[in-house]
């Protein structure tokens, strides 16, 4: 990361859950955390935020997107969690972020639009991540501002079979 920042102009994006013992080092290092999801990662984000990064490279701090569970999460709880977020110094909240499940209908996607434009004016959102490279057209026809196109460029992952010894 060190060598790729200081000769390209990059945003480091942080995407898949968080543990609140990882969040000083996310803080310190990464532009946007896709998945926060819960208070308290929200809090430690914005307390470990170093004012230097604030200062040096946006006038807007960490940049963060709600991480949403479309099948377990209500509105009310996206909202309430959005509502403690936006009064945190440190860390902006941009938006919302869901990966609906592989072969998932469009109205996964257009529930997660819906809230997303329930609470967009309240809140000031302006990107919604919704969509991968396997579902980028679909996430894009149904209101998706950002999307994660990482087997698109690099291939899929290799997975390891581990067998017992």
């Amino acid at each position: 990361m060190d060598a790729l920042r200081a000769r390209e102009a990059l945003e480091w994006h942080l995407i898949g859950p968080l543990q609140s013992n990882k969040t000083r080092i996310v803080a310190e290092r990464f532009d946007w955390v896709q998945t926060v999801a819960s208070e308290k990662i929200a809090r430690r984000l914005s307390e470990q935020r170093p004012a230097s990064l604030r200062a040096a490279q946006r006038p807007d701090p960490g940049e963060c997107l709600r991480g949403v569970d479309q099948v377990r999460r209500r509105s009310r709880e996206v909202k309430s969690l959005s509502q403690s977020m936006k009064d945190l110094k440190g860390i902006r909240l941009r938006g919302l972020m869901a990966i609906p499940e592989p072969g998932a209908d469009r109205s996964r996607y257009r529930s997660v639009k819906a809230l997303y434009d329930s609470l967009k004016d309240e809140f000031g959102f302006d990107t919604l991540s919704l969509g991968m490279s396997d579902d980028m057209d679909v996430a894009i026809a149904e209101g998706s501002t950002m999307v994660r196109i990482g087997t698109a460029i690099f291939g899929a992952r290799q997975r390891r079979i581990e067998r017992a010894a």
